[in-house]
């Protein structure tokens, strides 16, 4: 079963197009990767997906829920981290996630679940603005985590972390679906992490959707096109470089 699906969907601005009908499918209780270089149109998406950008063309539907008709029903059942995360520097970690809880109508026990989840509670009382890069990335997914929603759609959740802290957030990550059943729609332009990560994978280009499946699926695809199949991220770099070319890109 997916838990959400695109048909046809797009997204311009004036001439540029940032997303061209996509057709997604990602299923239910896993981890999705969505990849491709940075501008393919994957923040776009998730933009979409949350309600913060219109589409200009085509549908989507989150948990059998159809937008725009039933926009504040998905978003209840929607954990988001789009960008870098914002929060009080001058409020702990705790404090910012009690502001969020407050706001989403959650038991007092819902801070401190999202809090040992990504493994902040020995730093809950430190002030948000004393957190290192690694810890606000993580206080970000919990702050996305908090009330248990069973759709978490990250945008780019390691950018910028050191190998331990992309360690860190990728073992998170990974044990979200099986210990709270709930889907993970993750975005990078980095495969090799993707290949450690995801259960499925879609690459997007240019606003096109070039490939969807597992990596196997993705192994075969490259062996019929004749890309490179040893490394992952070479078979990855064929494809973009691949469609750039048919797309008469520089």
């Amino acid at each position: 079963m997916n838990i959400i699906e695109t048909k046809n969907l797009s997204k311009s601005y004036g001439d540029f197009t940032a997303v061209s009908g996509i057709n997604l499918h990602i299923p239910k209780g896993k981890v999705y990767g969505f990849l491709g270089p940075n501008g393919a149109g994957k923040s776009t998406t998730m933009k979409m997906f949350l309600g913060l950008t219109k589409p200009t063309g085509g549908s989507f539907t989150i948990n059998g829920k159809k937008y725009p008709e039933n926009r504040m029903e998905i978003l209840k059942e929607v954990g988001s981290f789009i960008e870098s995360p914002a929060f009080y520097g001058n409020l702990s970690g705790e404090e910012n996630l009690e502001i969020i809880s407050k706001i989403l109508g959650l038991s007092n026990s819902s801070v401190s679940e999202a809090l040992e989840i990504v493994g902040l509670t020995p730093f809950k009382k430190r002030l948000a603005k004393k957190y290192s890069l690694g810890m606000k990335q993580r206080l970000g997914l919990a702050s996305a985590f908090i009330g248990k929603p069973p759709i978490l759609i990250l945008d780019e959740p390691t950018n910028g972390l050191d190998p331990v802290g992309i360690h860190e957030i990728r073992s998170l990550i990974r044990s979200l679906p099986e210990k709270f059943h709930c889907t993970v729609f993750v975005s990078s332009h980095l495969l090799a992490e993707m290949e450690l990560l995801a259960d499925y994978i879609g690459i997007l280009n240019r606003g096109h959707l070039l490939f969807e499946g597992t990596l196997n699926d993705l192994k075969h695809m490259a062996l019929s096109k004749g890309y490179p199949t040893d490394h992952l991220e070479d078979t990855f770099l064929a494809l973009i470089d691949g469609d750039n070319q048919k797309r008469g890109a520089e």
